[in-house]
């Protein structure tokens, strides 16, 4: 049993490290973030409150009224009326995917839009890899954009 666990070892960390992609070398993982923050705004077009849920980390914080909103509960309590009624009240896509070169986080962010297209604000996102594949959202800023000439 002992000669087993030993040989486990070596063999474990040999498959670690080839999880680890060289630093500078993810494209995989900003396409997997890239398509996880596309399927996490496809729950507000479809209207799917029960799936915008699963992307949420259990200590996400949401950054963008008075005070934070912290823990998936209170986020989710907090977006339930968006996912009211059968029109979205707005839409999001990003437009910028940054992956630290460890694979842990990455960052998001792009253009939020009302119903009928105009620019109203921008996110900023962080996302946690919690299993291989397996992205959710940690940290959700918006910030209204300037309507100036």
């Amino acid at each position: 049993m002992r000669t087993k666990y030993c040989l486990a070892l070596p063999a474990a960390a040999l498959l670690s490290a080839c999880a680890q992609l060289p630093p500078g070398d993810n494209a995989e993982l900003t396409r997997q973030v890239t398509e996880t923050e596309k399927a996490f705004a496809d729950t507000m077009a479809r209207r799917d409150f029960a799936a915008f849920q699963t992307f949420l980390a259990e200590e996400a914080i949401f950054d963008g009224g008075r005070e934070p909103l912290r823990g998936k509960a209170a986020v989710a309590a907090a977006w339930k009326r968006y996912f009211e009624g059968g029109q979205a009240p707005f839409s999001w896509e990003p437009d910028r995917v940054v992956v630290l070169a460890s694979g842990t986080l990455a960052q998001s962010g792009g253009p939020v839009r009302d119903p009928q297209g105009k620019l109203t604000a921008r996110f900023n996102s962080i996302w946690r890899q919690e299993a291989p594949g397996q992205w959710r959202i940690v940290f959700d800023k918006g910030e209204p954009v300037c309507d100036c000439k």
